[in-house]
């Protein structure tokens, strides 16, 4: 079985307070990305155990520690799933904001649910991928939704971006998402980020914004030169992802985004 795991972007991300578990109460708008995926192929064998193949982008951590192999362990410890063999085909690049990872330990709690005939209802799937990791509940619906909690807590949010195209970019270096949240100061926005995104595209700049930016642009200056190149290029919108690296742009003249191939490979009509 093979499944296409898409990234994700985030149109705005406000980081609301610290919880006394640790964790940080946040609000974003996560929004699926088709045109920039990874393929997880998840086979049966007959055996025991999992083994995991990869290809393409040079995975950065022993296999056991990959969420793919988390998301496994995680099936055949509750449901007594077992014997498979999973291969990824790594092109979502790592340390970006993108939620490649999250999106790949998706897949395989999805491809295990039909190989294995659980038929979850599509609660329990949340639930088991909210116990993978924060952003990972999100990629089983798969479609904007508001984020709340740890951005485990999803309310459906439609918003249209037919007609925009959609940049990409990403710095060679990375952020960690241990990084992010140490440099965070949280807050609480005077206009709800909801009503802040119900706002026409061209009014997002200034208003729907990240807070993890001001500290990572302080501590990497070229996260921030990518994002004020995209706006310099013409971006109606332009943000970092997440807790970075990558920088998106949204446009709303495909000639002008096209002209950034050159730049990044990672130019999608939405």
């Amino acid at each position: 079985m093979i499944l296409r795991a898409n990234c994700k972007i985030n149109l705005g991300l406000d980081v609301l307070r610290r919880r006394a578990d640790g964790y940080h109460d946040l609000e974003t708008a996560m929004f699926p990305v088709r045109g920039l995926f990874d393929e997880v192929e998840v086979l049966r064998t007959g055996g025991a155990g999992a083994e995991l193949r990869t290809e393409g982008i040079a995975v950065d951590c022993a296999p056991e520690e990959n969420i793919c192999m988390k998301a496994f362990r995680l099936m055949r410890d509750r449901y007594g799933v077992d014997g498979v063999v999973i291969r990824l085909v790594k092109r979502v690049p790592f340390g970006a904001g993108l939620g490649g990872g999250s999106s790949d330990g998706t897949a395989v709690l999805k491809a295990l649910d039909t190989l294995f005939g659980l038929r979850l209802a599509e609660e329990e799937l949340v639930a088991r991928a909210a116990e993978l990791g924060s952003d990972t509940a999100f990629f089983v619906r798969d479609t904007p939704q508001l984020c709340t909690g740890r951005g485990e807590v999803m309310t459906p949010f439609p918003l249209d971006l037919g007609g925009m195209t959609l940049v990409i970019v990403k710095p060679a270096e990375g952020v960690s998402t241990r990084e992010a949240y140490a440099g965070v100061r949280p807050r609480m926005p005077e206009v709800p980020l909801a009503g802040r995104l119900r706002r026409p595209v061209a009014e997002w700049q200034g208003t729907v914004t990240n807070d993890f930016e001001e500290s990572v642009f302080a501590a990497h200056p070229a996260i921030r030169t990518a994002k004020e190149e995209l706006l310099a290029a013409g971006a109606l919108y332009a943000s970092m992802s997440g807790s970075g690296s990558a920088v998106f742009g949204l446009f709303d003249d495909p000639a002008r985004a096209a002209r950034l191939r050159e730049r990044t490979p990672f130019v999608f009509a939405l």
